[in-house]
């Protein structure tokens, strides 16, 4: 947490040599010139945290449009997204997107999108086909903190899960959904 402007200015009083001159009094006009030091050092300090927020996917919000341009968001799977959220956890997904071909990872890949999927394996007796299972739809709400006023406060639907999944499903595979039980 950053310091604030009463911090400051003790800090900068604290700099000052001893002596008449050099007054400490809450009236004293060295002390409002101080003052005003400290309130722009409070302002900048509490600036440069909010910036640090904007170094990570999962924290983004001013600059999430410069993130998802380097990563190639929106893209055919995302569309424009309804919410912060969202776009966050796309985002984040995209950032640490490592790539693999094992069930464990499409779960992961899955969770860091919002939905909670087991896999199995050889599905029809087959080893190149694998299927996806999750709840019958999947309801997102909203959650303060994590999203912006005029955002839609539930969303449903699984087709960002399937489109995520095939897009990196290995070329060799097919991949099946299924939903609820």
């Amino acid at each position: 947490m950053g310091m604030t402007s009463k911090q400051y200015l003790r800090q900068l009083q604290a700099l000052l040599p001893p002596g008449a001159a050099w007054t400490r009094q809450t009236d004293a006009t060295l002390t409002k010139l101080l003052q005003g030091l400290a309130d722009e050092l409070a302002r900048v300090d509490a600036r440069c945290e909010q910036l640090v927020k904007e170094m990570d996917p999962r924290t983004v919000s001013e600059m999430i449009s410069e993130w998802e341009s380097d990563y190639g968001l929106p893209d055919s799977c995302t569309g424009q997204l309804a919410t912060l959220a969202e776009r966050r956890a796309v985002l984040a997904a995209r950032v640490s997107a490592i790539g693999a071909a094992s069930p464990a990872y499409f779960i992961a890949l899955a969770a860091s999108i919002g939905y909670t999927v087991t896999i199995d394996e050889n599905v029809d007796s087959d080893q190149y086909k694998w299927r996806v299972n999750s709840s019958a739809v999947t309801v997102r709400s909203f959650r303060a903190g994590q999203g912006r006023a005029g955002e839609r406060l539930r969303t449903w639907g699984n087709t960002l899960l399937e489109c995520i999944i095939t897009k990196y499903s290995p070329a060799h595979t097919q991949v099946v959904f299924g939903y609820g039980g």
